[in-house]
């Protein structure tokens, strides 16, 4: 059974590979499942492999979604993300990491605010 919590995610995610795909992105996997966790988008934009973590409120409380990728999120989708570029060959590429919010108003209407580039590894050039 699914719960609207998931239902909402997964509602935020279908307008964020859409809003990335309207930018001409090409999407090259949805909830890609690796052995540590999952991504929830991995994209090409131009020369560029882009993970993007989608993260979905109902309200602003407690800061909103932007708050919510912590410093131990981001370490786990970067290893995340080697695993994928590793598993594809492709750790010579250029790459980043970017965040989609999707966050409801006071009207529940749903509105996206994407941080491209929202965090990266220290001393890297975007290769691996």
């Amino acid at each position: 059974m699914t719960s609207n919590s998931q239902v909402f995610g997964k509602d935020a995610e279908v307008a964020a590979e859409q809003y990335l795909r309207q930018l001409g992105y090409r999407i090259l996997g949805r909830n890609v499942r690796l052995s540590n966790g999952e991504l929830d988008l991995v994209a090409q934009h131009q020369d560029t492999i882009v993970f993007v973590e989608v993260k979905a409120r109902r309200t602003a409380q407690f800061g909103g979604a932007k708050y919510s990728v912590t410093s131990q999120k981001q370490k786990r989708l970067i290893n995340l993300a080697a695993q994928y570029l590793s598993q594809h060959e492709l750790s010579q590429r250029l790459s980043r990491f970017d965040v989609i919010l999707y966050q409801c108003d006071d009207k529940q209407v749903g509105h996206l605010e994407h941080l491209a580039n929202a965090f990266e590894l220290e001393g890297n050039d975007g290769r691996w």
